[in-house]
């Protein structure tokens, strides 16, 4: 057998593990594989890392086995050797405290084990909120060619004659048991049918969002996003990505030729579109900010048909894992037909867009409102604030009949922001259960936290910087005014800067802090909203270092 490959920069002989003599550490790799049954033949084939994500803790990856099993036939076929590996798996609602804290360890989870192990190209397989954008900064941090498999949306279910699916109508139908508009027998009948099958929500929540942007960044196989998870498409989709992923691995494809400006500005269109910003009108008919479903934009030929609509504002040239660029891609798909998921630019969905950002004394660095998700009513709206100091406290209180509130005042909470809580979904504050019961549908809510892609309401967000920080949040008061103006993009305290001052100079800040683990590493290490909650060490290093174990 030969041992000596020409290059230690493929296959089996890439990075090496380091015994002080390269010959004897390939030697040793291979009579370790070899107990696993693989022959020469199949080692000296490109190796086709496939990341596992699949949990019983997470039901959106449910359909892990299937697609593992339709991308090694992909890559065989292609003339590959797949190697399957696992690693971490999170699910937003199996997550303690949540799945934000996690994101940043499954991303460096990602980046090493692609560091680590031998492979020329991955495919990523992910779907649940947290986990594509873990795996993308961790691959993009990699280098190698990559290919995103996105595990699918679920299917959706029938309450008493209509139409439901996860989460928009999980928090509908809440609300309605909260406001005691349906009993308990009726919430927990509801509950069987929310979730009709494995996959992802099945509106254009944030893994849907994320598997849209990552077909628009070129990640995906084409029509890569949309397929529900139990489809056949799905299963065609994840063989197609082990076919493109030994096509890449040949041509040494690497993300950072995909992961370019060009790209990037190409997934904010798409992000915009399907419930952006001003510049970029809401086209995608989808829950939460209109009607239907992921099933219902797969059927309208899912990303094609937004992308064909979006063409003369996207950058044609942008390089995609197929070798050709989006505009080819694009031509390839078709002249489209008729639908009416995705609407023209000349009759959208919400003509102005979907997210704003909001500055002012109350928020310096910036907060997000999801505009086309709230109610015209309250978009140019001042109130009282009725402050909550933290989770608790809102858990305390909130459902209280002796809550001072009315459905003018402003909602407050604090200290949920990324140093704060790890910032959790708990945007979404609940309707005090007064006004829910008196007929209220919505509220102005203001915090420092986050809030579901399949949540809705008039509900400010990512206040920047954060309440434990200090931020000018954390001293919000019971009874201050304060005035939002979406058209404005105005988020104002209503008192003088000296009163301001006065108030944080009467309450220091006492940043949290943790004694060991991985929650000190957070807490001490952790960005703000604005810069993606990510790890200061995860930024690009200044070109002088000269990083080790190379």
């Amino acid at each position: 057998m030969s041992i000596k490959k020409d290059s230690q920069t493929e296959g089996l002989s890439k990075g090496l593990t380091q015994y002080g003599d390269t010959g004897f550490s390939l030697f040793l790799r291979k009579a370790f594989i070899k107990g696993a049954g693989y022959s020469d033949s199949a080692l000296d084939r490109p190796v086709i890392g496939i990341a596992d994500t699949g949990s019983a803790y997470n039901p959106c990856h449910g359909n892990a086995p299937q697609l593992i099993q339709a991308v090694e036939r992909g890559v065989m076929l292609a003339g590959g050797l797949p190697m399957v590996f696992p690693t971490m798996s999170i699910h937003e609602s199996f997550t303690k405290p949540n799945s934000m804290f996690l994101r940043n360890l499954m991303s460096m989870d990602t980046e090493e084990l692609l560091r680590a192990q031998p492979m020329d190209a991955v495919v990523l397989i992910g779907g649940c909120d947290k986990t594509v954008p873990a795996q993308l900064m961790g691959a993009a941090s990699a280098g190698l060619p990559t290919v995103q498999l996105i595990t699918g949306s679920m299917l959706t279910g029938s309450h008493r004659g209509e139409r439901v699916g996860a989460c928009t109508d999980c928090r509908r139908y809440w609300g309605k048991f909260r406001a005691e508009e349906i009993d308990q027998a009726e919430v927990q009948e509801v509950n069987t049918q929310l979730v009709a099958s494995v996959g992802t929500c099945s509106v254009m929540g944030t893994a849907s969002t994320m598997a849209c942007i990552a077909e628009a960044l070129g990640l995906t196989v084409p029509g890569g996003a949309s397929p529900p998870a139990v489809t056949a498409d799905r299963i065609r989709v994840a063989e197609e990505s082990g076919r493109i992923a030994v096509e890449i691995a040949k041509k040494g494809l690497s993300i950072d030729k995909i992961l370019t400006e060009k790209s990037f500005e190409n997934a904010m269109r798409v992000l915009l579109a399907i419930g952006g910003s001003t510049h970029t009108p809401v086209l995608l008919d989808l829950k939460p900010s209109s009607q239907f479903y992921m099933e219902d934009f797969h059927h309208a030929a899912g990303m094609a048909t937004l992308l064909r609509e979006l063409k003369p504002l996207l950058h044609l040239d942008a390089l995609t894992i197929t070798g050709h660029t989006l505009g080819e891609w694009i031509e390839a798909s078709g002249p489209g037909f008729q639908q009416n998921v995705v609407k023209s630019r000349a009759n959208p969905i919400y003509k102005e867009g979907g997210i704003a950002v909001l500055r002012g004394n109350l928020a310096p660095g910036g907060a997000i409102i999801k505009q086309s998700a709230a109610s015209a009513s309250l978009m140019e709206h001042e109130g009282r604030a009725v402050v909550f100091e933290n989770l608790q406290d809102m858990a305390l209180r909130i459902d209280s009949e002796d809550l001072d509130v009315t459905a003018n005042d402003i909602l407050i909470l604090k200290h949920i922001g990324p140093k704060g809580a790890a910032m959790p979904e708990a945007g979404y504050m609940p309707i005090p259960k007064k006004l829910a019961k008196a007929g209220c549908k919505d509220i102005v809510r203001i915090s420092d936290g986050r809030m579901s892609g399949t949540a809705f309401g008039t509900i400010v967000l990512h206040v920047t910087p954060e309440s434990a920080l200090g931020g000018p949040l954390a001293y919000v008061q019971n009874g201050d005014r304060i005035r939002l103006s979406v058209a404005n993009r105005e988020l104002s305290l209503l008192i003088s800067d000296q009163e301001l001052a006065r108030r944080q100079a009467a309450q220091p800040v006492k940043v949290p802090t943790a004694e060991r683990g991985y929650q000190k590493l957070f807490l001490e290490r952790v960005l703000q909203a604005d810069k993606g909650a990510d790890f200061d060490f995860l930024m690009p290093p200044p070109k002088n270092i000269i990083p080790k174990f190379e």
